[in-house]
């Protein structure tokens, strides 16, 4: 395929990714079907032709988005959990870097809501980009890990049993609820921006071990 006119930039990473991180501001503020090429362009500082010579289409650059952005906002958590820690250890872990992530892109939850119902082809998209990460840090049975973990502790007598799934879905659920609701909550709580950030930071301080207490016999 020829480069385009008046474009001497080779096909490269660092190009590609600026690309890339353009795409993905402007899908979060506008969602794919707002989104307009030319305002990624813009975002990118490149010129649109330059756009589409790396990613052909909207459609196949918002794909790319989407499957970044959803494997992003469990990729660090999926690294916690198949490291095997005690769960007394893991949880915490796990809601504080939910907690840190979300706080810095607060839109990205109703962004991938918003995209599975919207696209119901991102749903298999959305399980391809966790597959693909689990692989590659080596968790491909991640529920069985969890399960060992939740085994011990009930045959410790420290946990009421519980399935791994439902435990996952459970904690992620009470970490990334808030955000995804974050307009309807601020106008619940009567609280601006400022207010929201309060709510979180004491969230944060009290979640885990509200979770975890939960599951005590």
């Amino acid at each position: 395929m020829a480069k385009p006119s008046g474009e001497r930039h080779a096909r490269d990473g660092d190009t590609e990714q600026r690309i890339l991180d353009a795409a993905h501001r402007v899908f979060i503020r506008r969602g794919t079907a707002g989104a307009r090429m030319q305002e990624i362009a813009d975002e990118a500082g490149v010129n649109k032709a330059l756009l589409h010579y790396y990613f052909r289409t909207k459609s196949r650059l918002a794909t790319a988005v989407f499957q970044r952005t959803a494997s992003t906002l469990f990729a660090r958590v999926l690294e916690v959990f198949a490291g095997g820690s005690d769960l007394d250890e893991t949880v915490p872990r796990v809601m504080q870097i939910y907690m840190d992530q979300l706080s810095r892109t607060p839109y990205v939850p109703g962004y991938i809501l918003s995209e599975l119902n919207q696209h119901p082809e991102r749903a298999q998209q959305f399980v391809e980009a966790l597959h693909d990460f689990r692989r590659k840090i080596g968790a491909t049975d991640l529920l069985t890990i969890v399960q060992q973990q939740i085994q011990a502790r009930v045959s410790a007598g420290t946990m009421r049993p519980i399935t791994a799934d439902q435990f996952i879905v459970n904690l992620a659920s009470l970490c990334i609820f808030p955000f995804a609701a974050r307009p309807m909550l601020m106008s619940i709580l009567g609280i601006d921006d400022a207010g929201f950030a309060r709510f979180i930071k004491k969230r944060r301080a009290t979640l885990p071990q509200f979770f975890l207490h939960a599951l005590r016999p």
